[in-house]
């Protein structure tokens, strides 16, 4: 078995002629913050519902906690936080009362309960609104009340399970700059998102498709690797642009990016070159196109195109 506060080797998990999770393996170090990574559907909430407890994989081994992920499900729930996608507190109970109650499931009381609840409060930065009914949060706040409660019994493991879906990029760059504070204190984090972007506020990411885990490694050294050269094209009717441009032999991936269009080639390749005539025939004038270093995005693209 691989070293690792997380560990598995070979988890799948199979829901009827259904592969959802096909053969994954990976480890996670204490104080790590571990990106999993994909679109809707690829597996990743599969894979951390194995890893908490709620589900038990169809094959393979692991441990969470030195807890073995196959017999020992409910030592890993009791002793890790685990944030769901939805909001998972009562929305017509109050911010205090939902602590109290999640906090008991956890068997504390008292004291142990009391110093809980306003460590989860100092978390949430809630202020004075701890009598407040959780509907009548904002929807920064309540995310930040979620991690609080996950984190109500102290546990060194924490998994977020799209966690920052549904708010805006500043909550989300608020959210990430917290679970890095965490981090630095020792708390180990294991994070899905569909959002590449958030793989830069991760020590290592896996990209996964299918089921199946197409890359891993550092966000850096992902990019550092890529055997394709990227440009940037601003052009106007980028919508047109990408139609015409994806159908060109020599560009082995057309991704849109906001308003403007990522187009990937071979290394070395004279893109430019190649490129200005075929603009010039469609009677493309204003436009601006630069080679560019890779971002997480573009290599998934490629690395999911060639799967």
């Amino acid at each position: 078995m691989m070293d690792g506060i997380i560990a598995v080797q070979n988890i799948s998990k199979r829901f009827g002629d259904f592969v959802a999770v096909d053969s994954v393996s990976f480890s996670v170090k204490q104080g790590e913050i571990f990106g999993f990574l994909g679109p809707n559907g690829a597996g990743k909430s599969t894979t951390i519902k194995m890893l908490c407890g709620i589900l038990a994989p169809s094959g393979g081994e692991g441990h969470v906690l030195g807890f073995d992920i196959m017999k020992q499900r409910e030592e890993i729930r009791q002793n890790i936080g685990y944030m769901s996608q939805r909001f998972s507190f009562y929305e017509e109970m109050s911010v205090k009362e939902n602590l109290e109650f999640f906090g008991a499931l956890y068997g504390l009381e008292g004291e142990k309960l009391r110093l809980a609840i306003q460590r989860s409060l100092d978390i949430a930065q809630i202020g004075s609104r701890e009598n407040d009914t959780v509907q009548s949060l904002p929807a920064g706040i309540k995310q930040r009340l979620a991690l609080g409660g996950a984190l109500l019994h102290d546990p060194s493991v924490l998994f977020l399970d799209e966690p920052t879906s549904g708010v805006d990029p500043i909550m989300r760059r608020n959210f990430w700059e917290f679970i890095h504070t965490l981090s630095k204190k020792g708390r180990t984090f294991f994070v899905t998102t569909h959002y590449m972007e958030e793989a830069e506020n991760c020590d290592r990411a896996a990209f996964i498709i299918g089921g199946k885990i197409i890359a891993m490694d550092s966000p850096a050294h992902l990019k550092a690797v890529f055997e394709y050269d990227v440009y940037r094209l601003k052009i106007e009717k980028f919508v047109e642009a990408f139609e015409n441009l994806r159908r060109l032999d020599f560009i082995e991936e057309v991704a849109v990016f906001g308003n403007e269009l990522h187009l990937i080639c071979a290394r070395g390749y004279p893109l430019k070159k190649e490129l200005l005539p075929i603009l010039k025939k469609y009677h493309y004038e204003r436009y601006s196109l630069e080679l560019i270093s890779p971002t997480l995005e573009d290599v998934f693209v490629q690395r999911a195109r060639a799967e």
